[in-house]
C-alpha cells in the first residue's frame, strides 16, 4: 500500500521527477481555474446571476465572513489569499473520491509547500501593515529575551500547519484503503463519505489558521493607532 502519492512516479529524467503528486495538483489547479472561468466568464451587474454565481458569491460572502470575523479588519487583502488556500485544500480533498485520485494534500512536501506560503506571507503582511520595524518589535514583546522564543514559534507552526494538514489525510486514506480490503461493500461508502467532510474542515481549519496567524501579524498597528 502506497502510503503518498510522491511514490507514484510517471516520468524521470536526472532529477527532474513527475510523481502523482505532481499530477493531481496540476489537474486541482486546472480544475479550478476552469471553474472560476466558467462561472464568471458572464459575470455582471447587469445580467441574472446564474445558480452557479450565486453559489459563488455565497461562497465568497462566507469566507470574507470568517476572515473580517476572526481578524476585524478590512479583508481586501487577505480574502484571494486565504480563499485560494481553503478552495485549493477542499478541492484536493474533495476529488479524492473519484477511483485513482491520490489527493495532493496526502503528500508531505504539498502540505510543506502550502505551510511555507502561510510562513511567508505573516511577514509580508504584517509588514505591509505594521512597516518593517513595527512588525520586527513583536519578535521581542514583552520583552527582548522572548527574541528566540518568537522565532522558534513562528518555525514550530508552520511545522505544525505541515504535519497536521500532512497526517489527518494521510491517515484517512489508509484507514479507507484497509476496510476497502477487509469489507469492500458498504461500509466503505460511509468512510469516504466521512472522508469528504474531515478534508473540508481540515480545508477550513488550515485557512482559519492562516488567518489567525496573518492577523496577529497585523492587528497591533490598529491596537496602537487606537490608544494614540
Amino acid at each position: 500500500m502506497e502510503l503518498t502519492p510522491d511514490t507514484t512516479v510517471y516520468w524521470q529524467w536526472q532529477w527532474v521527477t513527475i510523481n502523482a503528486t505532481l499530477v493531481n495538483t496540476w489537474i486541482v489547479m486546472a480544475l479550478l481555474a476552469g471553474t472560476s472561468w466558467l462561472v464568471t466568464r458572464r459575470f455582471g451587474l447587469t445580467a441574472p446571476a446564474t445558480h452557479a454565481q450565486t453559489m459563488l458569491e455565497a461562497l465568497v460572502a462566507g469566507v470574507d465572513g470568517q476572515i473580517r470575523a476572526i481578524t476585524q479588519q478590512p479583508t481586501q487583502r487577505l480574502l484571494p489569499f486565504v480563499g485560494t488556500l481553503f478552495l485549493f485544500i477542499a478541492a484536493a480533498n474533495l476529488l479524492s473520491i473519484v477511483p485513482g485520485f491520490r489527493s495532493p494534500t496526502g503528500s508531505l512536501s504539498t502540505t510543506a509547500a502550502l505551510a511555507t506560503c502561510v510562513f511567508l506571507a505573516v511577514p509580508l503582511y504584517g509588514i505591509a501593515t505594521r512597516g518593517l520595524g513595527g512588525y520586527l518589535r513583536l519578535y521581542i514583546q514583552p520583552s527582548p529575551f522572548m527574541l528566540p522564543f518568537n522565532i522558534i514559534g513562528e518555525l514550530s507552526r508552520t511545522l505544525a500547519l505541515a504535519v497536521r494538514l500532512f497526517g489527518n489525510i494521510m491517515s484517512g486514506e489508509m484507514i479507507i484503503a484497509i476496510l476497502l480490503s477487509i469489507v469492500p461493500l458498504f461500509f466503505p461508502v460511509i468512510m469516504q463519505l466521512l472522508g469528504m467532510l474531515v478534508g473540508v474542515i481540515q480545508a477550513y481549519i488550515f485557512a482559519v489558521l492562516a488567518t489567525v496567524y496573518i492577523g496577529s501579524a497585523t492587528a497591533e498597528r490598529r491596537k496602537d493607532k487606537t490608544q494614540d
